[in-house]
């Protein structure tokens, strides 16, 4: 199918039910459907939007259009989890109806006051001449799931010296007031974040720009996000615009953070150090933290990237959002690590060990194309070392680590179905080791690696066939040991 702007801009009910029974059929044939991550049941999905805990669930809604697998007028959908596990699908939360919001439900976040759950997201229009105009919209949920939307806006214009790139609101609360940072793009087209403030989430004061040193730093941040740990400030954002250095920034577009010193509310000044890249990997945006009721800071972003195909593509649908991840501040930088609730879904449980020289092994019954894996090297003088996994005969993803360049490498360059070719196969970073321990979260068409403990994350999608199942362990010119356990799902 061409996609023009029409069938982009299509309302769910303007599909006939003979055409969406085929797209589901479809997509439900699909040979790379994933068995534990969040994925829409038709369509493309993106943002994770609305991350919340609210009267004993986790809530989580997502970007979705569901007619394909393309970028198309944009419904909030809900899921919805007790255990962050085994998600429930709730349905659509916000159709696009209003004339605040014709031309999409963009991204946002969610907030309990008065016993309800608010989301304020951004309502995306166009005119005739297709130019964009921004709103800051504001939705209800009570306890019954039922969402009424605000008549109007809660912010209907965009300040002076900011374009109409203006979007992607996320709210928290500071002793009385409501703070909210939305991701901007300044009159010279750079990007930013800017601040407002509220006593009742309905009516806005625009407080600035955040000041950070990060003066020139892409033309667009999206998805800001901010919060506290440990003491210190902790701000996350998308930038889109940099150009790739060495190991790093190296997606079509990035997703990281800065940590400094609280954010100074009245001078809107936030002092801190370096941006990090939140993931190593090939997929992964637009990330959403929220703090749950046991006080955990956890992550959870959009496995995928705007712009690029992806096999799917063909089978009527797009993307998956990441496993939940808890936070943690170590050094000024972020730990990410598998929430504990994930150890749920593990069924059989296989032990292997031993010794590698200057070989590849496998073993009997260690396979497969859904499992959690956990390895760790040590006692190592090879050169290079690592895994296999999703492998056969001419397939193969690989992680290794080479000792004498001292870095960690995702190769997916015989993974299987190719994605993203333009921007490379290889993801590396710098790790210096004693030991290392990789674990692995392994779908049907995707991989989450983290590693020592959540130190860096790979995120990546991989199209192998359905006989890609091997694992094995390697090692080149020279010795190091293992031991790995592996959890079926």
């Amino acid at each position: 199918m061409e996609w023009t702007k029409e069938s982009r801009y299509r309302r769910l009910e303007q599909a006939s039910k003979s055409e969406m029974h085929e797209l589901t059929s479809k997509v439900n044939a699909s040979q790379w459907r994933q068995t534990f991550h969040i994925q829409p049941t038709t369509g493309l999905l993106n943002d994770p939007n609305g991350f919340s805990f609210y009267h004993g669930e986790y809530h989580l809604f997502y970007q979705w259009f569901p007619l394909g697998p393309v970028h198309g007028l944009k419904y909030w959908y809900h899921t919805k989890s007790k255990d962050l596990v085994n998600w429930e699908n709730v349905g659509i939360a916000i159709e696009p109806r209003e004339y605040f919001e014709s031309h999409g439900s963009y991204s946002g976040s969610a907030i309990e006051y008065e016993g309800k759950l608010h989301l304020l997201y951004t309502g995306n229009t166009r005119d005739q001449n297709w130019n964009r105009k921004p709103y800051q919209c504001l939705a209800i949920m009570d306890e019954s799931l039922k969402i009424k939307k605000l008549d109007d806006p809660v912010i209907s214009k965009v300040p002076a010296g900011y374009t109409d790139h203006f979007r992607d609101p996320k709210v928290w609360k500071e002793e009385d007031n409501f703070y909210m940072i939305i991701g901007a793009q300044r009159s010279d087209e750079t990007g930013c974040v800017v601040l407002y403030k509220s006593d009742n989430l309905t009516e806005w004061e625009f407080e600035g720009e955040l000041k950070t040193g990060l003066e020139d730093f892409g033309y667009m941040w999206e998805c800001p996000d901010y919060f506290e740990l440990n003491g210190l400030g902790c701000l996350v954002f998308s930038p889109q615009g940099i150009s790739p250095q060495d190991d790093f920034f190296n997606n079509i577009y990035q997703s990281g953070y800065i940590v400094g010193e609280e954010l100074n509310l009245e001078t809107k000044e936030f002092e801190h150090g370096e941006f990090y890249e939140l993931d190593r990997g090939f997929d992964f945006y637009a990330p959403q933290t929220m703090l749950d009721g046991k006080g955990r800071r956890l992550l959870v972003g959009w496995m995928g990237l705007p712009e690029i195909d992806y096999p799917t593509d063909s089978d009527g649908w797009a993307h998956c959002l990441t496993l939940p991840r808890e936070l943690s501040l170590k050094d000024g930088k972020l730990i990410q690590q598998p929430v504990e609730e994930l150890q749920l879904l593990r069924k059989d449980e296989l032990r292997v060990n031993g010794t590698i020289e200057n070989q590849v092994i496998s073993f009997d019954d260690f396979s497969g194309d859904s499992y959690e894996l956990i390895c760790e090297f040590y006692a190592n003088d090879a050169e290079e070392f690592g895994i296999e996994f999703r492998a056969s005969d001419d397939e193969k993803t690989v992680l290794k680590y080479d000792s004498l360049k001292g870095k960690l490498m995702l190769d997916r360059s015989l993974s299987g179905e190719e994605v993203g070719k333009e921007y490379g196969a290889i993801r590396q970073c710098s790790m210096a080791v004693d030991k290392l321990k990789l674990h692995l979260f392994v779908d049907i068409s995707s991989v989450e690696i983290f590693v020592n403990d959540g130190q860096e994350v790979f995120t990546s999608r991989i199209f192998p066939k359905a006989n890609s199942r091997d694992i094995r362990f390697f090692s080149k010119h020279g010795t190091v040991k293992f031991q790995a356990t592996k959890f079926d799902f």
